[in-house]
């Protein structure tokens, strides 16, 4: 005769309870590496005793399976609910951007000289590198900035000084034809009598109103600042 069907409850007796669970745990674990094996399955088996003592078993390792668990049924649930997938990929997005901020702040802290402890010489010599590569860039930046101020204003007195030379020239030749009609009116009135002396009178006077003093700016280099 074949054996009965047993029926699947709780064992009462602690001593046939305790003796099942062993038998058919080992039974168990050898018929998830035959399953692994034969089947080439990722198999992770994981078993409490009634005691909390924890029996386990993995294809590969337990961490692995337990995250490709986890992994596969997220993606199940996104198929089943596509909403959850946005607030997912919201919720990541927010951890992402929060842990950045703090890896930026913890950065700019360590380059201020604070929250140092704990830290490596290593870690000191790189932070240390860090911040002289930025003063260097710093004072380059500093030295091309005044450099460009510098070519810009002499640019703008060498325009001043050209305007200048140009109003010398005018006033010179304004000079010059009222020299010449000093001459002609000097020569009009020796004709009509008038003597020297009134006639320079009224040129000096007229001169006074119109004559135009001005100097040219001496030549002056500008020299580009030294590199600190």
């Amino acid at each position: 005769m074949g054996r009965g069907k047993i029926v699947i409850k709780r064992i009462d007796d602690s001593t046939s309870r305790q003796v099942t669970f062993s038998k058919r745990r080992k039974g168990l674990i050898k018929k998830a590496k035959e399953l692994s094996i034969l089947c080439d399955a990722e198999v992770g088996l994981i078993i409490f005793s009634n005691t909390d003592k924890l029996y386990d078993f993995a294809s590969s390792s337990m961490k692995s399976a337990i995250e490709r668990f986890n992994k596969t049924k997220m993606e199940q649930q996104q198929l089943l609910n596509p909403a959850s997938e946005v607030m997912f990929w919201q919720r990541e997005a927010a951890t992402l951007r929060q842990e950045l901020y703090s890896l930026q702040e913890n950065h700019r802290r360590q380059l201020m000289g604070e929250q140092l402890n704990g830290l490596s010489v290593n870690d000191l010599h790189k932070i240390e590198s860090t911040l002289e590569m930025s003063l260097r860039g710093i004072r380059m930046k500093k030295e091309q900035m005044l450099t460009d101020e510098i070519k810009e204003l002499t640019k703008k007195r060498n325009l001043i000084h050209d305007e200048n030379v140009e109003l010398s020239r005018k006033v010179q030749r304004i000079h010059q034809e009222n020299v010449v009609l000093h001459k002609k009116a000097y020569a009009t009135s020796s004709k009509n009598g008038l003597g020297l002396g009134e006639l320079e009178d009224a040129a000096d006077e007229s001169h006074a109103q119109v004559r135009l003093q001005l100097s040219q700016p001496e030549q002056s280099c500008y020299d580009s600042p030294s590199k600190s």
